[in-house]
């Protein structure tokens, strides 16, 4: 899920104050450019900029377009550090987290090739973002119903529907209820590091 070229604007960074300097850490560690995190999160590199010095918050797409570009995971973006071979979940060890109007708990360890979230979106919360990207996602409805564009067609999913795709098709997802929707969602940690990167300096 990662975010469009449309950058939406996010939001002044309250609840998470400690992000900004992880996510250029992160980037400086990964021996990347400003410039060239920008290009592959989609990003112009002025957004990237006021995300790494906390004037703007991310979506959660964005996060997680940073996370497969770091190699990472949300959760250490968000400085989450479950034990690192730890195989079972606890439904009460983390707390949910926020990301513009999406609130998701973490549902896999670290350190794996894939990233599973149980994920709350809200009615009317980013139902127009376009979304493409390398990868798959599975998604399955747990509570309230979903609405997901793949391509030019729109499916409503109810409570036990799950959808399995590449994430390269253009991709939509929104709560066709007003309570919203609650689902499963576990998508790849694909790279796709660039050879003509250079370390920051």
């Amino acid at each position: 899920m990662s975010p469009s070229a449309s950058e939406p604007p996010g939001q002044p960074v309250g609840e998470l104050p400690d992000m900004a300097p992880r996510l250029r850490d992160l980037r400086r560690r990964r021996g990347l450019t400003l410039e060239a995190a920008a290009r592959r999160a989609c990003l112009s590199p002025a957004h990237l900029s006021r995300l790494e010095t906390g004037h703007r918050q991310p979506s959660l797409p964005m996060l997680l377009a940073l996370a497969r570009i770091y190699g990472t995971t949300v959760a250490e973006l968000l400085g989450e550090h479950p034990p690192e071979r730890d195989s079972v979940i606890r439904g009460g060890g983390m707390g949910p987290a926020e990301a513009d109007g999406w609130s998701y708990r973490q549902a896999g360890g670290r350190g794996r090739a894939m990233q599973a979230l149980r994920v709350r979106v809200p009615h009317g919360a980013q139902g127009d973002l376009v979304r493409v990207h390398p990868g798959e996602e599975w998604l399955y409805v747990l509570d309230g119903r979903l609405r997901l564009g793949l391509g030019d067609t729109v499916h409503e999913l109810a409570p036990g529907d799950s959808a399995h795709f590449d994430s390269l098709t253009p991709h939509r997802i929104a709560s066709a209820t007003p309570g919203g929707v609650e689902l499963l969602f576990v998508h790849t940690l694909l790279q796709s590091p660039d050879p003509h990167a250079r370390p920051h300096t």
